[in-house]
């Protein structure tokens, strides 16, 4: 790989849960990709592939380390999960394609008016949300595979398009132009995802996820 930054085969490797050597995701890859050998339309194809072929849902999260790996989510019958399970998937699929990927994780305050997430978070601000950074053409590239474009048209935001040379993260504002996500903090990058640091997090701004209500909480663990 010409002029790619040293330590780039991390972004490679499959891991716990970036499991890109497993047999579906490598079949999905194929079929996704066809014969294109452009590493940027190949990513791009694989973003939108995994953006609408599965749908964000914020309300069943699961922490258990089986459960949140890339092959968990691709071979889950209702075909939903949250932000991190789906970037888990999208690099996933790109490493999967030879294309160095990796995570960030960002804290955003939700200024629409999503009134079943904000109950169940009370609060609007999302913690640790996630998307995938992509390195083409030299650049790393961010791109935001949660939201597919029936939740997109649902909320009244434009979906987030990805042509794989420009950063596609968070919608700022809503068709009307009034803000719709406010970025709060930027916890950087990592080649895995950091499953200790989650759940912390969780603990931390959510501690009612885990208050048992007749043996049962809100999380999985």
């Amino acid at each position: 790989m010409n002029n790619a930054p040293l330590g780039i085969e991390l972004y490679l490797r499959p891991t716990y849960f970036v499991d890109s050597e497993q047999p579906d995701i490598q079949r999905f890859v194929k079929n996704t990709i066809g014969n294109e050998i452009d590493k940027t339309k190949i990513a791009v194809k694989l973003y939108y592939a995994v953006r609408d072929g599965w749908r964000y849902n914020p309300y069943n999260i699961d922490l258990r380390h089986t459960a949140m790996k890339a092959s968990s989510l691709f071979n889950r019958e209702n075909k939903s999960g949250y932000c991190i399970e789906k970037a888990c998937l999208l690099n996933a699929c790109l490493r999967a394609a030879d294309i160095p990927s990796r995570f960030c994780f960002f804290d955003v305050k939700n200024h629409i008016g999503v009134e079943k997430l904000i109950q169940v978070l009370k609060t609007d601000v999302l913690v640790f949300h996630a998307c995938s950074e992509i390195y083409l053409n030299g650049n790393w590239v961010k791109a935001t595979p949660a939201f597919n474009i029936e939740l997109c048209e649902h909320l009244g935001v434009q979906p987030m398009e990805f042509d794989g040379v420009n950063d596609s993260i968070f919608q700022q504002y809503d068709e009307k132009g009034e803000v719709f996500m406010e970025y709060l903090k930027d916890y950087g990058t990592f080649h895995d995802v950091p499953h200790d640091m989650f759940v912390m997090l969780l603990h931390q701004y959510y501690p009612h996820f885990f208050l048992k209500t007749e043996d049962k909480a809100m999380v999985n663990v």
